[in-house]
Protein backbone atom coordinates (compact mmCIF):
# COMPACT_ATOMS: atom_id res chain seq x y z
CA UNK A 1 0.00 0.00 0.00
CA UNK A 2 1.24 3.47 -0.72
CA UNK A 3 2.45 5.52 2.21
CA UNK A 4 -0.63 7.62 2.91
CA UNK A 5 -0.61 8.83 6.48
CA UNK A 6 -3.47 9.23 8.88
CA UNK A 7 -5.11 11.95 10.86
CA UNK A 8 -6.71 11.80 14.26
CA UNK A 9 -9.97 9.93 14.03
CA UNK A 10 -12.89 11.98 12.83
CA UNK A 11 -15.89 9.77 13.47
CA UNK A 12 -18.28 11.27 15.93
CA UNK A 13 -17.99 8.06 17.93
CA UNK A 14 -14.68 9.30 19.20
CA UNK A 15 -16.47 11.83 21.34
CA UNK A 16 -17.38 8.82 23.44
CA UNK A 17 -14.04 7.25 24.28
CA UNK A 18 -15.18 5.10 27.16
CA UNK A 19 -13.45 2.05 28.60
CA UNK A 20 -14.61 -1.08 26.80
CA UNK A 21 -13.79 -3.37 29.73
CA UNK A 22 -16.19 -1.81 32.21
CA UNK A 23 -19.76 -2.88 32.83
CA UNK A 24 -22.57 -0.49 33.60
CA UNK A 25 -26.21 0.17 32.84
CA UNK A 26 -26.71 0.90 29.18
CA UNK A 27 -27.47 4.34 27.79
CA UNK A 28 -26.56 3.69 24.14
CA UNK A 29 -27.65 0.98 21.71
CA UNK A 30 -27.11 -2.54 23.02
CA UNK A 31 -26.58 -5.93 21.47
CA UNK A 32 -26.54 -9.34 23.15
CA UNK A 33 -24.00 -11.70 21.59
CA UNK A 34 -23.20 -15.27 22.65
CA UNK A 35 -21.01 -14.18 25.57
CA UNK A 36 -22.95 -11.21 26.93
CA UNK A 37 -24.26 -7.74 26.19
CA UNK A 38 -22.39 -4.79 24.68
CA UNK A 39 -23.31 -1.14 24.65
CA UNK A 40 -22.32 0.89 21.62
CA UNK A 41 -22.61 4.51 20.56
CA UNK A 42 -25.37 6.21 18.61
CA UNK A 43 -24.08 8.75 16.08
CA UNK A 44 -26.60 11.46 15.34
CA UNK A 45 -24.27 12.70 12.59
CA UNK A 46 -24.76 9.54 10.54
CA UNK A 47 -27.86 8.10 12.23
CA UNK A 48 -25.85 4.97 12.90
CA UNK A 49 -24.93 2.71 15.79
CA UNK A 50 -21.23 2.00 16.34
CA UNK A 51 -20.02 -1.05 18.24
CA UNK A 52 -16.27 -0.68 18.59
CA UNK A 53 -13.46 -2.85 19.90
CA UNK A 54 -15.38 -6.11 20.32
CA UNK A 55 -12.94 -8.99 20.96
CA UNK A 56 -13.46 -12.07 18.81
CA UNK A 57 -10.62 -14.12 20.33
CA UNK A 58 -8.74 -14.48 23.57
CA UNK A 59 -5.82 -12.04 23.83
CA UNK A 60 -2.84 -13.57 21.97
CA UNK A 61 -0.49 -13.08 24.92
CA UNK A 62 1.82 -15.37 26.87
CA UNK A 63 1.26 -18.96 25.83
CA UNK A 64 -1.15 -17.77 23.10
CA UNK A 65 1.53 -15.66 21.38
CA UNK A 66 2.54 -17.35 18.08
CA UNK A 67 -0.47 -19.62 18.55
CA UNK A 68 -3.60 -20.16 16.51
CA UNK A 69 -6.30 -17.74 17.72
CA UNK A 70 -8.45 -19.19 20.48
CA UNK A 71 -12.17 -18.51 20.75
CA UNK A 72 -13.58 -16.65 23.72
CA UNK A 73 -14.72 -18.99 26.49
CA UNK A 74 -16.11 -16.65 29.14
CA UNK A 75 -19.38 -14.80 29.55
CA UNK A 76 -20.49 -11.94 31.78
CA UNK A 77 -23.47 -10.38 33.45
CA UNK A 78 -24.38 -6.76 32.94
CA UNK A 79 -23.24 -4.62 30.02
CA UNK A 80 -19.76 -4.06 28.62
CA UNK A 81 -18.82 -0.94 26.74
CA UNK A 82 -18.08 -1.23 23.01
CA UNK A 83 -17.45 2.47 22.55
CA UNK A 84 -13.73 2.69 21.87
CA UNK A 85 -11.50 1.23 19.19
CA UNK A 86 -8.99 -1.40 20.25
CA UNK A 87 -5.29 -0.68 19.69
CA UNK A 88 -4.03 -1.71 16.28
CA UNK A 89 -2.05 -4.91 15.98
CA UNK A 90 1.69 -4.32 16.19
CA UNK A 91 3.01 -3.44 12.75
CA UNK A 92 5.78 -1.56 11.04
CA UNK A 93 5.15 1.30 8.64
CA UNK A 94 3.48 4.66 8.20
CA UNK A 95 0.01 3.09 8.33
CA UNK A 96 0.50 2.55 12.07
CA UNK A 97 1.15 6.19 12.97
CA UNK A 98 -0.21 7.79 15.18
CA UNK A 99 -2.35 5.01 16.63
CA UNK A 100 -1.66 2.95 19.75
CA UNK A 101 -0.33 -0.55 19.06
CA UNK A 102 -0.61 -3.71 21.13
CA UNK A 103 -0.31 -7.46 20.89
CA UNK A 104 -3.77 -7.55 22.45
CA UNK A 105 -5.57 -6.40 19.32
CA UNK A 106 -7.93 -9.10 18.07
CA UNK A 107 -11.17 -7.17 17.90
CA UNK A 108 -13.69 -6.01 15.33
CA UNK A 109 -15.98 -3.04 14.77
CA UNK A 110 -19.56 -3.02 13.55
CA UNK A 111 -21.35 -0.04 11.97
CA UNK A 112 -25.12 -0.44 11.73
CA UNK A 113 -27.72 1.98 10.38
CA UNK A 114 -29.89 2.98 13.33
CA UNK A 115 -33.35 1.46 13.50
CA UNK A 116 -32.44 -1.77 11.70
CA UNK A 117 -31.57 -3.88 14.73
CA UNK A 118 -34.46 -6.28 14.09
CA UNK A 119 -33.73 -6.74 10.38
CA UNK A 120 -31.54 -9.24 8.52
CA UNK A 121 -29.25 -6.98 6.54
CA UNK A 122 -26.41 -7.98 4.23
CA UNK A 123 -22.99 -7.52 5.81
CA UNK A 124 -19.74 -6.21 4.29
CA UNK A 125 -16.65 -7.35 6.21
CA UNK A 126 -13.57 -5.21 5.56
CA UNK A 127 -10.05 -6.70 5.76
CA UNK A 128 -7.45 -3.94 5.66
CA UNK A 129 -4.27 -3.96 3.60
CA UNK A 130 -0.73 -2.90 4.41
CA UNK A 131 1.69 -5.59 3.16
CA UNK A 132 0.53 -7.90 5.98
CA UNK A 133 2.88 -5.75 8.04
CA UNK A 134 0.92 -2.61 8.99
CA UNK A 135 -2.52 -1.05 9.14
CA UNK A 136 -5.62 -1.58 11.20
CA UNK A 137 -9.31 -1.00 11.78
CA UNK A 138 -8.80 2.45 13.32
CA UNK A 139 -7.66 3.90 9.99
CA UNK A 140 -10.24 6.52 9.10
CA UNK A 141 -9.54 6.27 5.41
CA UNK A 142 -11.69 3.18 5.87
CA UNK A 143 -14.62 5.08 7.37
CA UNK A 144 -17.52 2.65 7.05
CA UNK A 145 -20.06 5.34 7.94
CA UNK A 146 -19.99 6.86 4.46
CA UNK A 147 -20.70 3.64 2.58
CA UNK A 148 -23.32 2.50 5.10
CA UNK A 149 -24.98 5.91 4.77
CA UNK A 150 -25.06 5.48 0.99
CA UNK A 151 -26.67 2.09 1.40
CA UNK A 152 -29.56 3.57 3.39
CA UNK A 153 -30.04 6.40 0.89
CA UNK A 154 -30.21 3.78 -1.88
CA UNK A 155 -32.84 1.75 -0.06
CA UNK A 156 -30.35 -1.11 0.17
CA UNK A 157 -29.16 -0.92 3.79
CA UNK A 158 -26.13 -2.94 4.82
CA UNK A 159 -24.05 -3.42 7.95
CA UNK A 160 -20.32 -2.74 7.81
CA UNK A 161 -17.71 -4.58 9.88
CA UNK A 162 -13.92 -4.41 10.03
CA UNK A 163 -11.64 -7.07 11.50
CA UNK A 164 -8.10 -6.95 12.87
CA UNK A 165 -5.39 -9.57 12.48
CA UNK A 166 -1.82 -10.07 13.64
CA UNK A 167 0.81 -8.61 11.34
CA UNK A 168 4.44 -9.03 10.31
CA UNK A 169 6.35 -11.57 12.39
CA UNK A 170 3.62 -11.54 15.02
CA UNK A 171 1.19 -13.07 12.52
CA UNK A 172 3.28 -14.64 9.77
CA UNK A 173 6.49 -15.99 11.27
CA UNK A 174 7.49 -19.36 9.84
CA UNK A 175 10.05 -22.04 10.62
CA UNK A 176 10.07 -25.73 11.44
CA UNK A 177 9.20 -25.03 15.06
CA UNK A 178 6.17 -23.01 13.97
CA UNK A 179 5.04 -25.79 11.64
CA UNK A 180 5.52 -28.47 14.27
CA UNK A 181 3.28 -26.45 16.59
CA UNK A 182 0.58 -25.99 13.94
CA UNK A 183 0.94 -22.22 14.23
CA UNK A 184 1.36 -21.25 10.59
CA UNK A 185 -0.30 -18.23 8.98
CA UNK A 186 -1.91 -17.19 12.24
CA UNK A 187 -2.72 -13.75 10.84
CA UNK A 188 -5.00 -15.40 8.29
CA UNK A 189 -6.38 -17.67 10.99
CA UNK A 190 -7.24 -14.54 12.99
CA UNK A 191 -9.35 -13.32 10.08
CA UNK A 192 -10.95 -16.73 9.79
CA UNK A 193 -11.94 -16.82 13.45
CA UNK A 194 -13.40 -13.32 13.11
CA UNK A 195 -15.56 -14.59 10.23
CA UNK A 196 -16.75 -17.48 12.43
CA UNK A 197 -17.58 -14.97 15.19
CA UNK A 198 -19.60 -12.95 12.69
CA UNK A 199 -21.51 -16.07 11.66
CA UNK A 200 -22.39 -16.75 15.28
CA UNK A 201 -23.22 -13.21 16.35
CA UNK A 202 -24.08 -10.83 13.50
CA UNK A 203 -27.80 -11.66 13.65
CA UNK A 204 -27.88 -9.96 17.05
CA UNK A 205 -26.88 -6.71 15.31
CA UNK A 206 -29.56 -7.05 12.65
CA UNK A 207 -27.27 -8.72 10.12
CA UNK A 208 -27.87 -11.85 8.08
CA UNK A 209 -25.07 -14.42 8.49
CA UNK A 210 -26.12 -15.94 5.16
CA UNK A 211 -25.41 -12.64 3.37
CA UNK A 212 -21.81 -11.84 4.28
CA UNK A 213 -19.42 -10.39 1.70
CA UNK A 214 -15.72 -10.39 2.52
CA UNK A 215 -13.94 -7.35 1.11
CA UNK A 216 -10.38 -6.10 1.11
CA UNK A 217 -7.72 -4.06 -0.65
CA UNK A 218 -4.08 -4.95 -1.35
CA UNK A 219 -3.05 -7.40 1.40
CA UNK A 220 -6.71 -7.40 2.39
CA UNK A 221 -7.63 -8.35 -1.19
CA UNK A 222 -4.99 -11.07 -1.06
CA UNK A 223 -6.50 -12.25 2.21
CA UNK A 224 -9.89 -12.47 0.50
CA UNK A 225 -8.21 -14.58 -2.19
CA UNK A 226 -6.78 -16.88 0.47
CA UNK A 227 -10.20 -17.39 2.05
CA UNK A 228 -11.60 -18.25 -1.38
CA UNK A 229 -8.98 -20.98 -1.78
CA UNK A 230 -8.47 -21.96 1.89
CA UNK A 231 -8.24 -25.64 2.72
CA UNK A 232 -8.22 -26.50 -0.99
CA UNK A 233 -11.32 -24.41 -1.59
CA UNK A 234 -13.45 -25.91 1.18
CA UNK A 235 -16.66 -23.97 1.66
CA UNK A 236 -17.22 -23.34 5.36
CA UNK A 237 -20.18 -21.08 4.52
CA UNK A 238 -18.52 -18.02 6.04
CA UNK A 239 -19.46 -15.71 3.16
CA UNK A 240 -21.68 -15.62 0.10
CA UNK A 241 -19.61 -13.18 -2.01
CA UNK A 242 -16.19 -11.56 -2.17
CA UNK A 243 -14.56 -8.30 -3.27
CA UNK A 244 -10.84 -7.86 -3.99
CA UNK A 245 -9.39 -4.45 -4.80
CA UNK A 246 -5.84 -4.81 -6.15
CA UNK A 247 -5.12 -8.35 -5.09
CA UNK A 248 -6.59 -11.81 -5.31
CA UNK A 249 -5.93 -15.53 -4.99
CA UNK A 250 -2.39 -15.43 -6.42
CA UNK A 251 0.01 -14.49 -3.62
CA UNK A 252 1.44 -10.98 -3.42
CA UNK A 253 4.54 -12.44 -1.78
CA UNK A 254 7.74 -13.28 -3.59
CA UNK A 255 8.94 -16.83 -4.16
CA UNK A 256 8.88 -18.71 -0.85
CA UNK A 257 12.29 -19.64 0.52
CA UNK A 258 12.21 -22.12 3.43
CA UNK A 259 15.83 -21.45 4.33
CA UNK A 260 15.18 -17.72 4.47
CA UNK A 261 12.05 -18.26 6.59
CA UNK A 262 13.95 -20.44 9.05
CA UNK A 263 16.67 -17.82 9.23
CA UNK A 264 14.06 -15.21 10.10
CA UNK A 265 12.80 -17.42 12.94
CA UNK A 266 16.32 -18.16 14.15
CA UNK A 267 17.17 -14.46 14.15
CA UNK A 268 14.14 -13.74 16.33
CA UNK A 269 15.23 -16.53 18.67
CA UNK A 270 18.71 -15.04 18.93
CA UNK A 271 17.48 -11.49 19.49
CA UNK A 272 15.10 -12.69 22.19
CA UNK A 273 17.92 -14.55 23.98
CA UNK A 274 16.29 -17.93 23.39
CA UNK A 275 19.03 -19.72 21.44
CA UNK A 276 19.94 -22.05 24.30
CA UNK A 277 16.34 -22.82 25.26
CA UNK A 278 15.15 -26.41 24.94
CA UNK A 279 11.86 -25.18 23.46
CA UNK A 280 12.66 -22.04 21.49
CA UNK A 281 9.04 -21.38 20.54
CA UNK A 282 7.87 -21.43 24.14
CA UNK A 283 10.78 -19.17 25.02
CA UNK A 284 9.64 -16.72 22.32
CA UNK A 285 6.14 -16.80 23.78
CA UNK A 286 7.48 -15.69 27.13
CA UNK A 287 10.10 -13.25 25.83
CA UNK A 288 9.80 -9.51 26.53
CA UNK A 289 7.82 -7.66 23.90
CA UNK A 290 10.65 -5.17 23.38
CA UNK A 291 13.09 -7.84 22.22
CA UNK A 292 10.72 -9.34 19.68
CA UNK A 293 9.68 -5.90 18.54
CA UNK A 294 13.32 -5.16 17.79
CA UNK A 295 13.68 -8.43 15.88
CA UNK A 296 10.61 -7.89 13.72
CA UNK A 297 11.16 -4.18 13.17
CA UNK A 298 14.65 -4.68 11.77
CA UNK A 299 13.98 -7.64 9.49
CA UNK A 300 12.18 -8.14 6.23
CA UNK A 301 8.42 -8.29 6.55
CA UNK A 302 6.73 -11.66 6.34
CA UNK A 303 3.69 -12.64 4.32
CA UNK A 304 1.33 -15.61 4.08
CA UNK A 305 2.99 -18.78 2.82
CA UNK A 306 2.05 -22.28 1.69
CA UNK A 307 1.72 -24.47 4.77
CA UNK A 308 -0.23 -27.47 3.49
CA UNK A 309 -3.12 -26.42 5.70
CA UNK A 310 -5.10 -23.21 5.27
CA UNK A 311 -2.87 -22.41 2.27
CA UNK A 312 -2.71 -25.92 0.92
CA UNK A 313 -0.69 -25.27 -2.21
CA UNK A 314 -0.11 -22.89 -5.12
CA UNK A 315 -3.29 -20.93 -5.81
CA UNK A 316 -2.77 -21.08 -9.58
CA UNK A 317 -3.01 -24.87 -9.43
CA UNK A 318 -6.14 -24.71 -7.31
CA UNK A 319 -7.77 -22.30 -9.74
CA UNK A 320 -6.92 -24.63 -12.62
CA UNK A 321 -8.66 -27.48 -10.78
CA UNK A 322 -11.63 -25.34 -9.77
CA UNK A 323 -10.76 -25.75 -6.09
CA UNK A 324 -12.12 -22.49 -4.70
CA UNK A 325 -15.32 -21.32 -3.02
CA UNK A 326 -17.77 -20.75 -5.84
CA UNK A 327 -19.32 -17.42 -4.86
CA UNK A 328 -19.81 -14.20 -6.85
CA UNK A 329 -16.61 -12.18 -7.04
CA UNK A 330 -15.99 -8.49 -7.74
CA UNK A 331 -12.30 -7.99 -8.47
CA UNK A 332 -10.25 -5.25 -10.07
CA UNK A 333 -7.06 -3.24 -10.27
CA UNK A 334 -5.86 0.28 -10.97
CA UNK A 335 -4.41 1.26 -14.34
CA UNK A 336 -0.92 2.05 -13.11
CA UNK A 337 -0.37 -0.47 -10.31
CA UNK A 338 3.15 -1.03 -11.59
CA UNK A 339 4.09 2.58 -10.92
CA UNK A 340 3.63 1.76 -7.23
CA UNK A 341 5.61 -1.50 -7.31
CA UNK A 342 8.39 -1.15 -9.86
CA UNK A 343 11.79 -0.13 -8.52
CA UNK A 344 13.28 3.02 -9.95
CA UNK A 345 16.65 3.33 -11.64
CA UNK A 346 15.69 0.96 -14.47
CA UNK A 347 17.79 2.30 -17.34
CA UNK A 348 18.63 -0.73 -19.51
CA UNK A 349 17.74 -4.35 -20.23
CA UNK A 350 20.16 -5.61 -17.61
CA UNK A 351 18.50 -3.56 -14.87
CA UNK A 352 15.11 -5.01 -15.74
CA UNK A 353 16.48 -8.54 -16.03
CA UNK A 354 17.90 -8.30 -12.53
CA UNK A 355 14.53 -7.21 -11.17
CA UNK A 356 12.80 -10.17 -12.80
CA UNK A 357 15.46 -12.65 -11.70
CA UNK A 358 14.98 -11.31 -8.19
CA UNK A 359 11.29 -12.21 -8.41
CA UNK A 360 12.21 -15.82 -9.21
CA UNK A 361 11.65 -15.94 -12.97
CA UNK A 362 13.80 -18.35 -14.94
CA UNK A 363 16.23 -17.16 -17.59
CA UNK A 364 13.87 -18.43 -20.28
CA UNK A 365 10.94 -16.52 -18.81
CA UNK A 366 12.95 -13.33 -18.38
CA UNK A 367 14.04 -13.46 -22.00
CA UNK A 368 10.45 -13.97 -23.14
CA UNK A 369 9.10 -11.19 -20.92
CA UNK A 370 11.58 -8.72 -22.38
CA UNK A 371 10.26 -9.65 -25.82
CA UNK A 372 6.62 -9.26 -24.78
CA UNK A 373 7.27 -5.97 -22.99
CA UNK A 374 9.51 -4.09 -25.45
CA UNK A 375 11.34 -0.88 -24.66
CA UNK A 376 8.70 1.36 -26.24
CA UNK A 377 7.66 4.10 -23.78
CA UNK A 378 4.25 4.57 -25.40
CA UNK A 379 3.44 0.94 -24.55
CA UNK A 380 4.51 1.30 -20.92
CA UNK A 381 2.85 2.81 -17.91
CA UNK A 382 1.86 5.20 -16.56
CA UNK A 383 0.29 6.55 -19.73
CA UNK A 384 -0.12 9.87 -17.92
CA UNK A 385 3.64 10.39 -18.26
CA UNK A 386 4.46 11.15 -21.88
CA UNK A 387 7.74 10.10 -23.45
CA UNK A 388 10.76 8.43 -21.87
CA UNK A 389 11.44 9.01 -18.15
CA UNK A 390 14.64 10.64 -16.96
CA UNK A 391 18.04 9.08 -16.36
CA UNK A 392 19.10 7.87 -13.82
CA UNK A 393 15.83 7.90 -11.93
CA UNK A 394 13.11 6.83 -12.31
CA UNK A 395 15.02 5.42 -15.28
CA UNK A 396 15.01 5.33 -19.05
CA UNK A 397 13.13 2.01 -19.01
CA UNK A 398 10.99 2.71 -15.96
CA UNK A 399 7.72 2.69 -17.93
CA UNK A 400 8.65 -0.69 -19.38
CA UNK A 401 9.45 -2.05 -15.94
CA UNK A 402 6.27 -0.63 -14.43
CA UNK A 403 4.18 -2.37 -17.09
CA UNK A 404 5.62 -5.84 -16.56
CA UNK A 405 5.87 -5.55 -12.77
CA UNK A 406 2.32 -4.23 -12.48
CA UNK A 407 1.03 -7.08 -14.61
CA UNK A 408 3.01 -9.61 -12.58
CA UNK A 409 2.00 -8.28 -9.17
CA UNK A 410 -1.63 -7.34 -9.88
CA UNK A 411 -3.19 -7.53 -13.33
CA UNK A 412 -2.36 -11.12 -14.29
CA UNK A 413 -3.94 -12.50 -11.14
CA UNK A 414 -7.06 -10.40 -11.70
CA UNK A 415 -7.48 -11.58 -15.28
CA UNK A 416 -6.82 -15.22 -14.40
CA UNK A 417 -9.36 -15.03 -11.59
CA UNK A 418 -11.99 -13.50 -13.86
CA UNK A 419 -11.38 -16.14 -16.52
CA UNK A 420 -11.49 -18.92 -13.93
CA UNK A 421 -14.80 -17.78 -12.44
CA UNK A 422 -16.25 -17.55 -15.95
CA UNK A 423 -14.99 -21.01 -16.87
CA UNK A 424 -16.64 -22.40 -13.73
CA UNK A 425 -19.89 -20.53 -14.51
CA UNK A 426 -19.70 -18.42 -11.34
CA UNK A 427 -20.64 -14.73 -11.70
CA UNK A 428 -17.79 -12.26 -11.45
CA UNK A 429 -17.30 -8.59 -12.25
CA UNK A 430 -13.95 -7.10 -13.24
CA UNK A 431 -13.01 -3.43 -13.05
CA UNK A 432 -10.13 -1.16 -14.07
CA UNK A 433 -9.74 2.15 -12.20
CA UNK A 434 -8.24 5.00 -14.23
CA UNK A 435 -8.08 8.27 -12.29
CA UNK A 436 -5.12 10.53 -11.53
CA UNK A 437 -6.19 11.74 -8.11
CA UNK A 438 -5.30 15.03 -6.47
CA UNK A 439 -1.72 15.08 -5.22
CA UNK A 440 -0.42 12.39 -7.57
CA UNK A 441 2.02 13.27 -10.36
CA UNK A 442 1.99 11.99 -13.92
CA UNK A 443 4.85 9.58 -13.18
CA UNK A 444 2.84 8.08 -10.30
CA UNK A 445 -0.27 7.69 -12.41
CA UNK A 446 -3.38 5.88 -11.25
CA UNK A 447 -1.43 3.77 -8.81
CA UNK A 448 -2.06 1.38 -5.99
CA UNK A 449 -4.64 2.36 -3.33
CA UNK A 450 -5.98 5.28 -5.36
CA UNK A 451 -9.48 3.79 -5.68
CA UNK A 452 -10.05 3.39 -1.93
CA UNK A 453 -11.31 6.92 -1.26
CA UNK A 454 -13.78 6.53 -4.14
CA UNK A 455 -15.15 3.20 -2.96
CA UNK A 456 -15.60 4.59 0.53
CA UNK A 457 -17.06 7.85 -0.86
CA UNK A 458 -14.55 9.60 1.39
CA UNK A 459 -14.76 12.90 -0.46
CA UNK A 460 -13.62 14.96 2.54
CA UNK A 461 -10.35 13.05 2.67
CA UNK A 462 -10.86 11.85 6.24
CA UNK A 463 -7.67 10.14 7.38
CA UNK A 464 -5.44 11.59 4.66
CA UNK A 465 -3.23 13.52 7.03
CA UNK A 466 0.23 14.05 5.53
CA UNK A 467 -0.96 13.60 1.95
CA UNK A 468 -3.55 15.66 0.08
CA UNK A 469 -7.22 14.88 0.04
CA UNK A 470 -7.65 12.84 -3.17
CA UNK A 471 -10.66 15.04 -4.02
CA UNK A 472 -9.06 18.39 -3.21
CA UNK A 473 -9.61 21.01 -5.93
CA UNK A 474 -10.99 18.38 -8.30
CA UNK A 475 -14.07 18.79 -10.52
CA UNK A 476 -17.53 17.45 -9.85
CA UNK A 477 -16.77 14.37 -11.94
CA UNK A 478 -14.58 13.07 -9.08
CA UNK A 479 -17.41 13.32 -6.59
CA UNK A 480 -19.83 11.72 -9.04
CA UNK A 481 -17.45 8.81 -9.58
CA UNK A 482 -17.11 8.28 -5.83
CA UNK A 483 -20.88 8.09 -5.54
CA UNK A 484 -21.06 5.63 -8.43
CA UNK A 485 -18.32 3.35 -7.11
CA UNK A 486 -19.54 3.35 -3.52
CA UNK A 487 -23.08 2.62 -4.65
CA UNK A 488 -21.88 -0.12 -7.01
CA UNK A 489 -20.09 -1.84 -4.13
CA UNK A 490 -23.22 -1.54 -1.97
CA UNK A 491 -25.32 -2.96 -4.80
CA UNK A 492 -23.00 -5.95 -5.06
CA UNK A 493 -23.07 -6.59 -1.30
CA UNK A 494 -26.86 -6.27 -1.21
CA UNK A 495 -27.89 -7.85 -4.52
CA UNK A 496 -24.77 -9.70 -5.76
CA UNK A 497 -24.94 -7.37 -8.76
CA UNK A 498 -23.13 -3.99 -8.90
CA UNK A 499 -25.53 -2.51 -11.45
CA UNK A 500 -28.39 -1.59 -9.09
CA UNK A 501 -26.68 1.63 -8.00
CA UNK A 502 -29.39 4.02 -9.16
CA UNK A 503 -26.99 6.38 -10.96
CA UNK A 504 -28.44 7.49 -14.28
CA UNK A 505 -26.62 7.29 -17.61
CA UNK A 506 -24.13 4.56 -16.66
CA UNK A 507 -23.74 1.58 -19.01
CA UNK A 508 -24.31 -1.92 -17.69
CA UNK A 509 -21.33 -3.56 -15.98
CA UNK A 510 -21.39 -7.00 -17.58
CA UNK A 511 -20.79 -10.30 -15.86
CA UNK A 512 -17.39 -11.57 -17.01
CA UNK A 513 -18.16 -14.11 -19.74
CA UNK A 514 -15.62 -15.68 -22.06
CA UNK A 515 -15.70 -15.00 -25.78
CA UNK A 516 -14.32 -17.43 -28.35
CA UNK A 517 -10.79 -16.28 -27.53
CA UNK A 518 -11.20 -16.75 -23.78
CA UNK A 519 -11.64 -13.12 -22.70
CA UNK A 520 -14.46 -11.12 -21.17
CA UNK A 521 -15.03 -7.45 -20.39
CA UNK A 522 -13.89 -5.31 -17.50
CA UNK A 523 -15.49 -2.03 -16.44
CA UNK A 524 -13.42 1.15 -16.57
CA UNK A 525 -14.04 3.70 -13.83
CA UNK A 526 -12.81 7.13 -14.88
CA UNK A 527 -13.53 10.85 -14.57
CA UNK A 528 -12.58 12.11 -18.03
CA UNK A 529 -15.37 10.15 -19.71
CA UNK A 530 -18.42 8.13 -18.74
CA UNK A 531 -17.38 4.92 -17.00
CA UNK A 532 -17.84 2.03 -19.40
CA UNK A 533 -17.09 -1.62 -20.20
CA UNK A 534 -14.09 -2.52 -22.35
CA UNK A 535 -12.61 -5.68 -23.84
CA UNK A 536 -10.29 -7.23 -21.26
CA UNK A 537 -7.51 -7.76 -23.78
CA UNK A 538 -5.02 -4.99 -22.97
CA UNK A 539 -1.43 -6.29 -22.85
CA UNK A 540 -2.98 -9.59 -23.82
CA UNK A 541 0.16 -11.52 -24.78
CA UNK A 542 2.27 -10.44 -21.83
CA UNK A 543 -0.38 -11.20 -19.23
CA UNK A 544 -1.20 -14.54 -20.86
CA UNK A 545 2.46 -15.50 -20.60
CA UNK A 546 2.65 -14.47 -16.94
CA UNK A 547 -0.40 -16.60 -16.23
CA UNK A 548 1.33 -19.57 -17.85
CA UNK A 549 4.43 -19.53 -15.63
CA UNK A 550 3.06 -19.25 -12.10
CA UNK A 551 4.26 -22.78 -11.39
CA UNK A 552 7.91 -21.79 -11.66
CA UNK A 553 7.27 -19.18 -8.98
CA UNK A 554 5.42 -21.59 -6.69
CA UNK A 555 2.26 -19.47 -6.81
Amino acid sequence: MMAFHKTHLALSSFLFLLGFCSTTSATGPTVSVKNGTYEGVFSSTYDQDFFLGIPFAQPPLGSLRFHQPVSLNTSWEGVKKATEYYPECVGYGSDDWPYPLSEDCLALNVVRPAGYENESLPVAVWIHGGRYAEGGTRDQRYNLSFIVQNSVEMGKPIIGAAVAYRLSGWGFIDGQEIRDAGATNIGIQDQRLALHWIQENIAAFGGDPRKVTIWGESAGAGSVGIHLTAYNGRDDHLFRAAISESGGPISLAGVYNATEAQGYYDAAVATAGCSSAKDTLECLRQAPFEKLNTAFNTSASTMPYTDGDIIAGPASEQLARGDFVHVPYLIGTNFDEGASFSPTGINNDSDLENVLFGEGFSQKSVRRLLELYPDVPDLGIPATYKGRPDYPTPGLQYKRSAAVIGDYVMHACRRLSSQTWAREKVPSYAYHFNVLVNGMTSIQGSGHFMEVAFVYDNTNGVGYYADPNPFGNEPDSFFALAKLMSRSWVSFVHDLDPNNHGVQGIPNWPVYELDKDGYGQDFVFETNATSHPEADTWRKEGIAYLNSVWSELGK
